[in-house]
């Protein structure tokens, strides 16, 4: 909440009128509570991104992930998007419009030891995508998927790095360098890579794709 409310500051210094919510993703009814909220306030919601994440374990076989930690992960990466789609669907199928971009990864397109559960999220949160797509597809609704490969960035260094690391026997540089060499380009992906393809997807410009998975890794799960 403290990084929207800084966005919304920084937006406000440049007359852009932004305003902040905030619910619990995993909770369906609050979901529901604060789109209400929205269309109440704005009347519509034409535009929605789900990029509430995380990754689950790291570096741990399926044999010793916990029940608890695959149904953790599970619950935000797949049954979050369900929720908020659920939730601004109604709205966006009265009006004939609207567009839904969820976040997944390539590890939902392309299997990944030590990345089990995060992997069965996003496999799955493909599905949710590719088949609300058909069924909203006649109401004017575009819903894909924008899949990042890895992203440099805090959650990147903090939390995905030091355990694979620690679990290989190697330095955090030497697994960044490892995943670059793994990429067509050679170059891990930056927050705004994929800030720039969500826009693409979210706006009028691709108004004739839908039910896609975009990878935006540099060259890696699509070839």
């Amino acid at each position: 909440m403290d990084s929207l409310q800084k966005i919304c500051d920084e937006n406000q210094k440049s007359k852009n009128n932004i305003q902040s919510y905030s619910c619990d993703v995993t909770d369906s009814a609050q979901c529901e509570s604060v789109v209400g909220q929205v269309v109440a306030e704005h009347g519509q919601v034409d535009v929605l991104v789900n990029v509430a994440g995380g990754t689950g374990p790291v570096g741990v076989p399926a044999w010793e992930t916990t029940p608890e930690a695959f149904d953790e992960i599970v619950r935000l990466n797949m049954a979050g998007c369900f929720h908020m789609m659920r939730a601004v669907l109604p709205s966006m199928i009265a009006r004939k419009y609207g567009k839904i971009v969820n976040v997944g990864g390539t590890f939902g397109m392309h299997g990944r030891a030590g990345r089990m559960a995060y992997s069965a999220s996003k496999w799955g949160l493909r599905g949710i995508t590719k088949s609300t797509a058909i069924e909203a597809g006649p109401h004017n609704i575009n819903v894909n998927i924008v899949a990042p490969g890895m992203v440099d960035g805090p959650r990147f260094r903090t939390k995905v790095m030091p355990g694979m690391a620690a679990a290989r026997g190697l330095t955090e540089d030497e697994v960044i360098a490892e995943h670059a060499a793994e990429y067509a380009l050679r170059r891990i992906s930056q927050a705004q890579d994929v800030a720039n393809a969500c826009l693409f997807l979210a706006s009028d410009v691709s108004r004739q794709i839908t039910g896609v998975d975009l990878p935006v890794d540099g060259g890696w799960a699509a070839l």
